[in-house]
């Protein structure tokens, strides 16, 4: 599913006056393409994440997903915060079923849907466990297996792995690869960890301080897996210095 965004603003009022966080953001994602997004903390990274699920508007401009404009949350669109939002009275297996509940998977599939992805993600023997019972990565490929199990075209990731050891995040970035590898998904993932961008993303887009806009992109033209090599680090040193 291509996804566009055409002259993208927003602004918010507070007390102080009216605050512009995003200036005339154009970008065009492809269909099955991995996009980071990077930046400054308080950019609007977060804020271009809502808007794109339909959790925020515009202020002007419009986003579009296969040319329809997005106004409203859509079962096309999945998001995984770096808070999971995961129900701690409810097992992992009914928390997976309670999102697609939610947008209207019938309960004869529910089920059936949850293991499938249980298993993907590795926590099939997890699926009788309650919340917090779990660890912060085990959260997370939960999170993740509920946000699959929707089956979206669209995956969108604000920072999921930016609370956890840097042991679980390689196993989480290997993980979430695979399964961009065997599903086809077009991913756009909010982080501000450039060595994350490089090691994850087709593309990386570099948004300026607020207002912010679009600064530079890079294109990651380089086979998976990849490692943090002296090619790497010319790149994350090029992105450095555009922040």
């Amino acid at each position: 599913m291509n996804l566009s965004l055409k002259n993208v603003n927003k602004t918010y009022k507070s007390e102080s006056g009216v605050i512009e966080v995003l200036r005339d953001i154009n970008l065009e994602v492809r269909s099955g393409e991995f996009i980071c997004v990077v930046g400054l903390s308080g950019c609007g990274k977060s804020t271009l994440v809502n808007i794109i699920a339909g959790l925020d508007k515009v202020t002007k401009g419009k986003v579009e997903c296969n040319l329809k404009e997005i106004n409203y949350p859509g079962p096309d669109r999945a998001v995984i915060f770096q808070d999971t939002a995961l129900f701690p009275w409810l097992k992992v297996i009914d928390n997976i079923e309670l999102g697609m509940k939610f947008v209207g998977i019938p309960k004869s599939e529910r089920r059936k849907k949850a293991i499938y992805y249980l298993e993907m993600v590795h926590l099939i023997e997890f699926q009788n466990y309650y919340i917090h019972q779990l660890s912060g990565g085990m959260k997370q490929r939960v999170a993740l297996a509920r946000a699959l199990s929707l089956e979206s075209e669209i995956l969108l990731m604000d920072e999921p792995f930016a609370a956890l050891d840097i042991q679980t995040r390689d196993i989480l970035h290997y993980e979430l690869l695979k399964i961009w590898n065997d599903t086809k998904k077009t991913i756009v993932f909010i982080t501000h960890s450039i060595e994350e961008a490089v090691l994850l993303a087709d593309r990386i887009i570099v948004m300026s301080p607020i207002p912010s806009g679009i600064k530079k992109e890079f294109y990651i033209k380089m086979e998976r897996p990849r490692i943090i090599d002296s090619r790497q680090s010319e790149i994350i040193n090029a992105i450095k210095r555009e922040l």
